[in-house]
């Protein structure tokens, strides 16, 4: 058994868990991070990395590693409603533009990361099990490489980065609230010979839909969607399905029979909760904390935010300017406040339902007005606020909103 002591052990490795341990370990904690996977390897992802997402890889000094990368940028987002369609830019003037980066790349990036500022990184190293004192307190993790001897490691907190299934949340028994079953399913692959030319393109049709967004290697990821209750019929073919999707707009059929699938289809239905994000000894980020449907694309984008901000809450406690307690409690508390709007927009959509009546009519009067479609864009892109949005442009004042 190991007696070594750590600050902080970070249990998951991924945009979530290396973001938390490099933060910390640039504030001069020691921090351990450890992960079942080796890097670069992939896993689903929606990967979007929306502005805010930008931002924080901007302020980390990581983007132009992204950039060098030949990932390309992404300025426009459409939305294609089958009778009109909404174009916008997703960003601010300060971040104008989104990235699609596959995480074999990403990750890779975060994990080098982490290690250069100082955490130390096992990779391929799984936790069974967390050790508590005689308080209830967790106090370390306790684990091994592949064949390896069980070791145990103790840490001042444990920080849980391991997913929506996160074995620290279940042992923690953190509680889950704001709870929504599974609404979505999606599957995708990517596709070469299939130019994006920097724009998202979302087709939502009828319970039903699909999107595509340029990635790295000259790739784009294509994604289908359908409502939950479709799920198992969807798996027993899904290539059939996927082709069908794509047949419900002929231009964009068109365009990919003259490409290249590459991949796979890959998927999954997730469901949507937030979790307690702390406790004695222990504390959760990214989608172990908090987990939503992937059809706003905001996962990557919100663990960053989650890692920076449970960082600082843990830099405040370690230097004694907080209680622990009161430190991720004001985490705890500004997480939801970020979250909760856009979680209520995603569940919402979804549930694949058209748009109908006042949203409809406002949707049809923006089409065409570009400052009113940027703003719609920004909502979806995690930038804007779909109350503001709303306030603003559903007023009779403001724009002739009427049915066609």
């Amino acid at each position: 058994m190991s007696t070594t002591g750590y600050d902080v052990i970070v249990v998951g490795a991924r945009c979530a868990g290396s973001p938390t341990a490099m933060l910390l370990a640039r504030m001069g904690h020691r921090v351990l991070v450890v992960d079942r996977a080796t890097f670069p390897s992939d896993t689903l992802s929606t990967h979007l990395l929306q502005p805010h997402g930008v931002a924080a890889l901007r302020r980390w000094g990581l983007l132009d590693r992204v950039v060098a990368t030949g990932c390309p940028p992404i300025h426009t987002y459409t939305y294609d409603f089958e009778q009109f369609a909404i174009s916008g830019n997703p960003g601010t003037t300060y971040e104008p533009v989104a990235y699609g980066p596959r995480r074999t790349v990403l990750d890779k990036i975060l994990v080098d990361a982490a290690r250069e500022a100082g955490a130390e990184v096992r990779e391929g190293f799984g936790v069974t099990d967390l050790v508590f004192d005689d308080d209830g307190r967790v106090v370390g993790v306790r684990g091994r490489e592949r064949d390896g001897p069980v070791i145990t490691e103790h840490a001042r907190v444990v920080v849980g980065a391991d997913g929506l299934h996160s074995l620290v949340a279940r042992l923690v028994g953190a509680q889950a609230y704001h709870e929504k079953p599974r609404l979505m399913c999606a599957y995708y692959t990517y596709f070469s010979g299939l130019p994006m030319h920097g724009v998202f393109e979302a087709y939502a049709r009828p319970h039903q839909g699909f999107a595509a967004s340029p990635t790295n290697d000259g790739l784009t990821m294509v994604v289908g969607t359908w409502p939950f209750a479709a799920f198992d019929e969807v798996r027993k073919d899904v290539e059939g399905h996927y082709a069908k999707n794509l047949e419900l707009v002929p231009a964009f059929a068109e365009r990919i029979r003259e490409a290249r699938q590459e991949t796979r289809l890959v998927g999954k239905a997730v469901p949507n909760f937030f979790r307690k994000p702390f406790g004695p000894g222990w504390a959760l980020v990214g989608d172990a904390g908090y987990t939503k449907d992937s059809i706003t694309a905001q996962g990557i984008s919100d663990a960053f935010r989650s890692a920076e901000s449970c960082a600082n809450a843990l830099n405040a406690a370690f230097s004694g300017l907080q209680p622990f307690g009161t430190a991720m409690a004001d985490y705890h508390a500004n997480r939801d406040h970020h979250a909760l709007p856009i979680y209520d927009f995603t569940v919402e959509l979804a549930t694949l339902t058209p748009p109908t009546g006042d949203f409809l009519r406002l949707l049809k009067a923006i089409h065409g007005h570009e400052e009113a479609m940027n703003e719609f864009i920004r909502v979806n892109s995690g930038v804007g606020s779909l109350p503001e949005f709303l306030a603003t442009w559903s007023e009779p004042t403001t724009m002739d909103v009427h049915d066609e």
